[in-house]
C-alpha cells in the first residue's frame, strides 16, 4: 500500500470531500494520509454478528504485537445500525475507525455487501440497493428468496439439482450454520464432507448468496433456522432456539404456536423447585470440600447460586475472589445461602486444584448434571452465576454483574432489591460534588 498510485486509492475509499480522517475510539482525529506506506486492514464487523465479537480480541492481540512496529493499521468499517451499538463496540477497539455518521464513505461495505451490483459505491447507489431489498421483502417468494442469475435449483447430498419450482408451496427452513458459513469460503471437500451428513437440500458450493441471504435476514447469530411459510412469507426469523428447547413440539412455528410454548415454559417456572433443577434420576446430590455427598434435598429453602466456571477462564480465576469475599459476607449474616460450583474445566485434577481453593459445594467433576443446566439456563459463557430463590424459581441469570457492582450487598439478587440498592446509590450520588464519578454510572 505504499505505492503512490494506491495511496490515491486508499485516499478516496476512506475520505471525503468533507473529511479527510479517520477516528480513535477517545475522539482523536487520524489524517488519512498518515496511512501512506503502512499495511492497512480493513476490519468489516459488527456488534450485532457473534463470530465478530469473538473473532475482536483474537484480533487485539494481533495488533497489540504488529502495531508497535509503526508500519501496520487497522480501520473498522462498521456494519452496526445505528451510533449506540457503533460506539459501544468501538469502545473496545484501539484502531481507527470511519466515523459511523459518515454514511457514504461506508461504500467499503457495500462493496463487501453487494459485490460489482454496488458500483459506483456511492451513497445513492446503496440507498437504491436497500430499497431494492426492501420491496423484495414485501413481495418475497421462495423463489425470488433463493434464485438468482445463474441458478434456479438446490442441489441434495447425493449432487441432485432439485428446482426451485417444486419448493413453492411447502414450509421451507433456511439453515444458517457454521457448516453453512464455511460452505462459501472453505475448501469444496469441506463443503461435501459437512454437506454428507445432512439430510436435507443446500445450496452450491461458493454460491453467492450465501452473503446475500445473511445480509437479507439480518442475520446476528449462528446456528439460525429462518422458516417460510407456505405462501413464501417468513413466518419466524429463528426457530433454533424453539427446537432446541422443545424439539418436534416447536412444529409448525406460528405465532400461535410460540403463544402455546410460552405458556407451557411459563408454567414450569412458577412450579420449579430446587430439586427439579438440580436433582436428574438418582444423582440427588452435591459434593463438599471433602467430597463427600450432600443431598440436595437438604438445600431446599435457601438461596442458591449456581456458579459456572473453569480454571482455565482468566475471567473466571479474576472473578474468584470477589465471590469469595461476597460469599463469607453473606453467610456472616446469617443468610441461608449457599454456592454450588458447576465446573467446565478439563480433567479431575484441574477441577481439584480449582475447587480447593473455594469454600463452598460442587458437582462432581464431569457429572452430567452440568449439560442439563447449561442448556436450561442457555450458558453462553463462564463466569456465570444463576441466583435460585428459597422457593426454588430463578432469581437472575445475571447474578455475577450484580456482584461486581454491588458486591455482597447485591444479595439476594431480587429487582425489587437491586432496584432499592441503585435508588439508595443515586440519592448519594447527588450529594457529591459534581467532578466526583461513581464508578457504577461510567
Amino acid at each position: 500500500m505504499a505505492t503512490e498510485d494506491f495511496s490515491h486509492d486508499l485516499s478516496s475509499l476512506l475520505s471525503s470531500e468533507e473529511r479527510d480522517f479517520l477516528i480513535r475510539s477517545n475522539g482523536d482525529q487520524v489524517k488519512v494520509s498518515n496511512l501512506v506506506g503502512k499495511i492497512v486492514g480493513f476490519y468489516f464487523s459488527g456488534s450485532w454478528c457473534g463470530p465478530c465479537r469473538n473473532f475482536t480480541p483474537l484480533l487485539l492481540e494481533v495488533y497489540e504485537q504488529l502495531s508497535s512496529k509503526g508500519d501496520f493499521e487497522v480501520v473498522f468499517i462498521s456494519s452496526d445500525r445505528d451510533d449506540e451499538s457503533f460506539n459501544k463496540y468501538f469502545s473496545k477497539m484501539p484502531w481507527l475507525a470511519l466515523p459511523f455518521s459518515d454514511a457514504e464513505t461506508r461504500k467499503l461495505s457495500t462493496v463487501m455487501e453487494h459485490g460489482v451490483d454496488g458500483y459506483p459505491f456511492n451513497l445513492d447507489r446503496l440507498n437504491f440497493l436497500k430499497e431494492q431489498e426492501e420491496n423484495a421483502k414485501k413481495n418475497q417468494t421462495i423463489i425470488s428468496i433463493l434464485v438468482s442469475s445463474s441458478r434456479d435449483y438446490v442441489i441434495s447430498n447425493d449432487g441432485k439439482k432439485i428446482p426451485l419450482l417444486d419448493l413453492e408451496g411447502k414450509m421451507v427452513g433456511l439453515y444458517f450454520s457454521i457448516h453453512a458459513h464455511r460452505m462459501c469460503h472453505q475448501e469444496e471437500t469441506h463443503f461435501k464432507e459437512s454437506f454428507e451428513t445432512m439430510p436435507w437440500l443446500a445450496l452450491p458450493f461458493k454460491d453467492k448468496s450465501c452473503k446475500k441471504l445473511a445480509r437479507y435476514f439480518e442475520l446476528r447469530n449462528i446456528p439460525n433456522l429462518v422458516i417460510i411459510g407456505q405462501d413464501g412469507k417468513t413466518l419466524n426469523p429463528n426457530v433454533a432456539e424453539l427446537i432446541e428447547d422443545h424439539g418436534i413440539e416447536a412444529y409448525p412455528f406460528t405465532p400461535e404456536k410460540l403463544d402455546e410454548l410460552a405458556a407451557i415454559e411459563k408454567a414450569k417456572l412458577e412450579s420449579q423447585t430446587l430439586e427439579s433443577v438440580v436433582v436428574d434420576g438418582e444423582n440427588d446430590f452435591v459434593i463438599d470440600k471433602s467430597g463427600s455427598k450432600v443431598p440436595v434435598s437438604g438445600l431446599v429453602g435457601k438461596n442458591i447460586l449456581l456458579y459456572f466456571s473453569a480454571q482455565w477462564c482468566p475471567p473466571c480465576r479474576a472473578f474468584l475472589p470477589k465471590l469469595i469475599e461476597a460469599y463469607h459476607t453473606i453467610k456472616a449474616k446469617g443468610s441461608a445461602f449457599e454456592v454450588i460450583f458447576i465446573s467446565s474445566d478439563r480433567d479431575q485434577s484441574t477441577f481439584d486444584k480449582f475447587y480447593s481453593e473455594m469454600p463452598w459445594l460442587a458437582l462432581p467433576f464431569g457429572d452430567g448434571r452440568k449439560q442439563i443446566l447449561n442448556k436450561k439456563f442457555k450458558i453462553q459463557g463462564i463466569p456465570t452465576a444463576v441466583a435460585i430463590g428459597p422457593s426454588g424459581r430463578t432469581i437472575t441469570k445475571e447474578a455475577r454483574m450484580h456482584l461486581t457492582a454491588y458486591g455482597a450487598d447485591a444479595f439476594p439478587f431480587t429487582e425489587e432489591h437491586l432496584k432499592q440498592l441503585e435508588e439508595e446509590i443515586e440519592k448519594k450520588a447527588k450529594g457529591w460534588p459534581e467532578k466526583v464519578k461513581h464508578e457504577l454510572h461510567s
